[in-house]
């Protein structure tokens, strides 16, 4: 079996979400072709911290990545040499990891934030304030089914979110018209669909 394709039965295994795995994969084949630029293609097996430290350095120094970026490339060798190798090497544990440093979070004000969702309109207007309202992520948002909105107890069910955990997030009661609205207008695509007999999605 190829190496990602054991990486992805392994991720698969331990129940990573989907974006994990992408970030993961993507990660581990970076690692292998940037050590074999010169042409000569290694194994991870053939490498150690000496190439771990390397990358990890380039990342920082020439690519200057973000601390959360560096940290999950960091995750996805470790998870590589732990999980789908199974090599116990005493330099994964001497890994540091890079410390985000304290900063004062910017925030908008209560008239930034009127302005920036009075620009929007249609689908996307009711999205940002749905994902203001709720402070639930994008993806999150995008993902949302109608069968997750309890209009009855102004509820919204989030699933698969951080860290793979359903939870439940508050419908605000100004935005309860206007989703249902967006229901009634995809509900009416899907009826035109299926009288023409196009396919349904799942």
């Amino acid at each position: 079996m190829r190496l990602l394709d054991q990486v992805r039965e392994v991720l698969r295994y331990r129940h990573y979400s989907l974006r994990t795995e992408q970030a993961y994969r993507y990660w581990i084949r970076f690692f292998i072709r940037w050590h074999g630029r010169s042409g000569t293609m290694r194994h991870p097996r053939e490498m150690g911290a000496q190439e771990v430290r390397a990358f990890l350095t380039m990342l920082a120094t020439e690519r200057n990545v973000s601390v959360s970026t560096h940290n999950q490339a960091l995750s996805a060798l470790l998870s590589l040499y732990r999980h789908v190798l199974g090599v116990a090497l005493p330099w994964l544990e001497d890994l540091k990891r890079p410390t985000r440093a304290r900063r004062i979070p910017c925030v908008l004000t209560q008239s930034e934030v009127a302005a920036l969702l009075g620009a929007l309109d249609g689908e996307m207007a009711l999205l940002g304030k749905l994902l203001y309202g709720t402070g639930m992520r994008l993806t999150e948002g995008l993902c949302l089914r109608v069968k997750d909105v309890d209009f009855e107890r102004a509820a919204l069910v989030v699933r698969d979110g951080k860290g793979g955990k359903d939870l439940v997030v508050m419908l605000p009661r100004s935005l309860a018209a206007h989703l249902k609205a967006q229901l009634a207008a995809a509900h009416a695509v899907w009826e035109h669909d299926r009288n023409l007999g196009l396919p349904q999605s799942s």
